[in-house]
């Protein structure tokens, strides 16, 4: 029981990894402004089906023309009664603009 209610936010991850990580090789939306990404990032997201808990949750950087993407976020499932399953996810990529 405990692996299908942990089983979800991992598949959800895996979705937030893979638009992630296509944004990075993606050297035409790399080009775009900041906030132009993480809408872009959002609405991949939605498409998707999935949403990060808060927008705290993935930080976007730009180093001198190296972007930073860190993903850090965690979910918290109730097991049952007092316990909770606590599960953290932790990402992080780089990108060079083009």
């Amino acid at each position: 029981a405990t692996a299908f209610k942990i089983y979800q936010p991992y598949l959800d991850h895996m979705a937030v990894k893979s638009v992630l990580e296509n944004i990075t090789v993606d050297y035409d939306e790399l080009r775009k402004p900041l906030a132009t990404i993480r809408t872009d990032i959002n609405q991949r997201l939605y498409i998707n089906q999935v949403s990060l808990p808060n927008q705290e949750a993935l930080s976007i950087i730009d180093d001198k023309g190296l972007l930073k993407f860190d993903l850090k976020y965690e979910v918290r499932l109730p097991m049952f009664f007092n316990v909770d399953a606590v599960i953290k996810f932790a990402e992080y990529y780089e990108a060079v603009r083009p």
